[in-house]
């Protein structure tokens, strides 16, 4: 019989709140159920071992980021969208590390709930991007690249890569205000 107060969910929330302080990779079942109070092969119970765990864990925080991203955009456009749902994304990020990590892989397109999950927070920013008029492959080019910016900015604060003492806020608006002048010069009619 399972542990009384142990679920899949209470599983999975253990994990995503070790993968934040240890990083995804680091996360091991041992660890997991020694923090949990069970042996190891008591988990098995609510998962089906490491790679599904890591999979519920990037659903969760597909999803989690997606709401968070959706509550910044709410009421805003174009430039003041962009800006706060930059500022939203590197908050969670760097808040959920573990999580975060989990989040950067494409979804296995046989995965309904992962793709579900995935398509929520690229449906914010596509939605964004069409206040500048950009849709079809042009959206996908200015949202991979708008990901692409903020992902590389993000990792490297996160990893201590940021060692000028030059304030790391004022680089991340700088870097804002860089991408919204390139959608800006996406939305521009070629001569």
């Amino acid at each position: 019989m399972a542990r009384a107060g142990l679920s899949e969910d209470r599983v999975v929330e253990e994990a995503e709140r070790m993968a934040d302080e240890v990083g995804l990779q680091r996360l091991t079942l041992a660890a997991l159920a020694e923090r949990l109070g069970v042996r190891q092969p008591s988990l098995y119970k609510h998962i089906d071992g490491l790679p599904a765990l890591h999979r519920s864990i990037a659903v969760r925080a597909k999803a989690e980021l997606a709401d968070v991203l959706g509550r910044a955009a709410v009421g805003r456009s174009r430039s003041d969208a962009i800006r706060s749902v930059a500022n939203a994304y590197r908050a969670w990020a760097l808040e959920h590390p573990g999580r975060y990590a989990a989040t950067l892989r494409a979804p296995d397109p046989g995965d309904a709930d992962d793709v579900a999950a995935s398509t929520a927070a690229v449906s914010v920013v596509l939605e964004i991007l069409s206040g500048y008029d950009l849709r079809d492959d042009a959206a996908i080019d200015a949202a991979r690249a708008l990901r692409s910016s903020l992902h590389g900015f993000v990792s490297l604060e996160a990893a201590g890569g940021f060692g000028l003492p030059v304030d790391i806020d004022r680089s991340f608006e700088r870097l804002v205000d860089g991408l919204i002048v390139a959608l800006d010069a996406m939305t521009a009619p070629v001569p």
